[in-house]
């Protein structure tokens, strides 16, 4: 069984492996500006090194279900981790920007893969009883490496040029290759499904147009009234309509929505999703409130959500731990009523309040969402037979750049559409202090939206039970032992 094989070297593989990768999602912003300079492109054209970074894992996540079931874990882990590094090496290379913008594309498919690849195996490796801290262990490399990502480009773009952001993950990316060839294991089994061509297109169609769509709004002036972001949209959600009908009509779906049947997973999901808007478009609104009317510097405005940042990630494995211990209700419900309270104070920032508050309340709004995302993910999983696994961890790791891009467009276009009702209504001129009061008002409207996916998330998490899959429910044989092996071999005493 499962528990033969050496689950600390496969934890510790994919760790390593996947903290480069995701630090990649962020490591490359703060080096937009200087990229423009280097390469003379317009910012509407550099966004496309953050934006299609997300397009193409979006694309590639649903099809990542089909590959799981394709190719061994050992197969899939170097397959991806080596296109990570052949897209790492031709942008540590560039002389062009089209072709820095390649390599880019081909890390972001290396990363896509990567995640769900590891959830799955994770899933297959370990039981319901200790899985809580192991995503939370994981879930730490998923949070802490986007935190770091920022903080750590400005230092090396300073230090040592825009290139160095690729070069210097080279070695690190080589290294895991080769740990991973030598020490990784396989974990499920290959069953090798038809493939699907058709579903293919209409997902990448679908899920690709829908995270166009939504990152375009967030960055044009139209915002959701723009003709591109409308037909875009209309366009995806057809896709993904004629998607899931041919899924739900397939004996081998190539992502079986029929997931959605379990209600933990549902709920789950849902506020997932939530989540991720709201940290997403915090990560956005936030720093543009501290430099605007609160006059601090990019550096400075960041500096100042990094400790909410690198808390939510340090955090992950002890919600794991208590996850397993007390369940989900304990966690979840606390942390979406606080996260309502945050949303009510965000509601209500004004110039005149003082930084440490700003400070404090995002610390509270990390801890509260480290409460609920990894905690509500696992739980939903939980739920589900081995089968689904791969199909579980696809959908929930396709939702997530679509639920970050949704999140950024939605509140931007709502603060905009503020601070534009304010300045048309403003008599007299323009002042500086008309602007911040027009910025402090779109904050604010914003939030109250935000206010009400918060209260409909606490709604939801108060039907939210301990889930268990049907497979582990008729183990009863050996249960005990297996659990003890396991934490065991995790370090639980």
């Amino acid at each position: 069984m499962e528990n033969k094989i050496n689950s600390k070297i496969v934890l510790v593989t994919f760790m390593f492996g996947a903290f480069f990768a995701i630090l990649n999602e962020t490591l490359l912003n703060i080096a937009l500006t200087e990229l423009m300079d280097v390469f003379q492109v317009k910012p509407t054209t550099v966004q496309w090194m953050a934006t299609g970074f997300m397009l193409v894992m979006g694309v590639l996540m649903p099809i990542s279900a089909l590959l799981i079931q394709w190719f061994t874990t050992r197969q899939m882990f170097l397959g991806v981790m080596s296109i990570f590094l052949i897209g790492t090496t031709i942008s540590a290379c560039a002389f062009s920007f089209p072709m820095l913008l390649t390599g880019r594309m081909i890390q972001a498919a290396g990363t896509g893969l990567l995640i769900p690849v590891i959830m799955n195996a994770l899933l297959l490796l370990y039981r319901p009883e200790v899985r809580g801290r192991i995503m939370g262990i994981f879930g730490l490399v998923l949070m802490f490496a986007p935190a770091l990502g920022p903080t750590l480009s400005g230092v090396i773009v300073d230090l040592l040029g825009w290139r160095w952001l690729f070069i210097i993950v080279i070695p690190f990316a080589l290294f895991s290759i080769i740990f991973g060839w030598k020490f990784l294991q396989n974990v499920g089994e290959v069953t090798r499904p038809k493939v699907d061509i058709l579903s293919i297109f209409l997902s990448s169609i679908g899920i690709g147009g829908m995270v166009y769509a939504f990152s375009s709004a967030g960055e044009t002036e139209a915002g959701f009234s723009s003709p591109t972001f409308i037909w875009v949209l209309a366009i995806s959600v057809i896709s993904i309509t004629l998607f899931v009908i041919r899924q739900l009509r397939l004996e081998e779906p190539l992502l079986d929505v029929r997931v959605f049947k379990y209600k933990s997973y549902a709920r789950g999901i849902i506020l997932f999703i939530i989540v991720i808007m709201a940290m997403f478009a915090s990560e956005i609104v936030m720093p543009m409130y501290l430099q605007g009317p609160m006059e601090y510097s990019a550096k400075v405005a960041g500096l100042l959500l990094l400790p909410g940042a690198i808390l939510n990630g340090l955090l992950s494995p002890v919600m794991g731990t208590l996850f397993d211990k007390f369940g989900p209700r304990k966690l979840i419900i606390p942390g979406t009523l606080v996260l309502v309270g945050v949303m009510i104070f965000f509601s209500n920032v004004s110039p005149a309040m003082p930084i440490w508050s700003f400070v404090l309340v995002y610390i509270v709004l990390m801890v509260s969402i480290s409460a609920i995302m990894m905690p509500s993910q696992t739980n939903a999983l939980n739920e589900l037979p081995k089968n689904l696994y791969p199909h579980g961890t696809a959908i929930s790791n396709t939702l997530q750049p679509i639920s970050g891009a949704l999140g950024v467009s939605v509140f931007v276009s709502i603060m905009t559409n503020g601070q534009n009702q304010y300045l048309e209504n403003a008599a007299g001129p323009i002042t500086e202090e008309v602007t911040d009061a027009a910025m402090t008002q779109g904050v604010h409207h914003a939030y109250w939206f935000a206010l009400a996916l918060c209260c409909f998330a606490f709604v939801i998490a108060l039907f939210i039970k301990k889930a268990v899959s049907p497979d582990y429910e008729t183990e009863e044989d050996g249960a005990e032992s297996v659990v003890a092996e396991e934490k065991e071999e995790i370090g639980t005493k």
